[in-house]
């Protein structure tokens, strides 16, 4: 399912907040573009870590994941999610640091539910724009 408008959703683990946005997205340049709007519009956070899924004018699928420098392969894990939801488009998630190390599970867990939480909320709203 190819995703047609911005969702966005916000997730607090031990002090640090994530803030995800699911997105329409064309290729890579599309992601960069959000991920330097992301970065001006939350200043504090250190790690933006993304992934998307498009497909080409060819019908060739695109995949890439990005972890920013953070521990855990957050950008695999928010592809993993697009790829079980079958979605086309990009989930990009900040993290604002809170002052408590989350530990390479910790923060492959928060990052798994700060994306699974926009993607619901997509996926939510579909359910009612279609009836």
């Amino acid at each position: 399912m190819k995703v047609d408008r911005s969702t966005e959703f916000r997730h607090l683990a031990e002090r640090s907040r994530f803030f995800a946005v699911l997105f329409p997205i064309v290729d890579e340049t599309s992601m960069q573009e959000m991920v330097r709007l992301k970065k001006g519009e939350q200043r504090k956070a250190r790690h933006h870590c993304w992934a998307f899924r498009s497909l080409d004018e060819k019908g060739t699928l695109t995949e890439r994941s990005r972890d920013d420098g953070e521990v855990g392969h957050p950008g695999r894990v928010l592809l993993e999610l697009l790829r079980h939801d079958d979605l086309e488009g990009g989930l990009l998630v900040s993290r604002v640091f809170g002052g408590v190390k989350l530990g390479v599970g910790g923060v492959s867990r928060a990052f798994r539910e700060a994306g699974a939480g926009a993607i619901a909320e997509y996926l939510k709203n579909e359910v009612k724009n279609k009836k």
